[in-house]
């Protein structure tokens, strides 16, 4: 792990435990390397609950209760499925935060409106509304993958500051 990242997870933990939160993660694109940053740092288990990787759309809505008229509707990578993914990470555990990723990384499967490097996220507090964005970013799968985790992370720190 780069530098970055571990000075990322040992802050977004010192947020955590500062607040006396726990996090839940929901991802998709980034297939649990968000979780991975915030259990880099050692004592994680008092501020990470449990993360969700929800590669396909089954496991959206098998795992988080993401609605398939959603998903038919918005499609798998929109601010409606995060915000359906964030909301259901709180409701399937115990945690107080969370967070939801969902892109097309690539290198394929974009489209115009949708181009590869398009990623969606949600960040949600139990009780609360899920705060959306989406954002489109260069390079190829690894560099989409790093800065969407880096974003969704520094969003749930900004929101723990605010």
């Amino acid at each position: 792990m780069d530098a970055d990242l571990a000075e990322l997870s040992r802050r977004l933990g010192d947020a955590l435990r500062r607040c006396g939160l726990t996090l839940a993660t929901a991802e998709s694109c980034t297939g649990g390397w968000a979780a991975q940053i915030v259990t880099h740092t050692a004592g994680s288990s008092a501020w990470f609950e449990r993360g969700f990787v929800t590669y396909a759309n089954d496991a959206k809505v098998g795992m988080l209760g993401v609605s398939e008229t959603t998903l038919a509707r918005h499609g798998a990578v929109s601010p409606e499925t995060a915000a359906e993914m964030a909301a259901g990470a709180l409701n399937h555990s115990n945690a107080m935060i969370s967070l939801a990723i969902t892109g097309i990384a690539g290198p394929t499967g974009g489209s115009p409106d949708k181009p590869v490097g398009t990623v969606c996220f949600a960040w949600c507090r139990r009780g609360g509304t899920p705060e959306t964005d989406r954002q489109v970013y260069p390079g190829d799968r690894e560099a989409v993958r790093r800065q969407a985790v880096i974003h969704a992370l520094e969003g749930a720190l900004q929101r723990l500051d605010a």
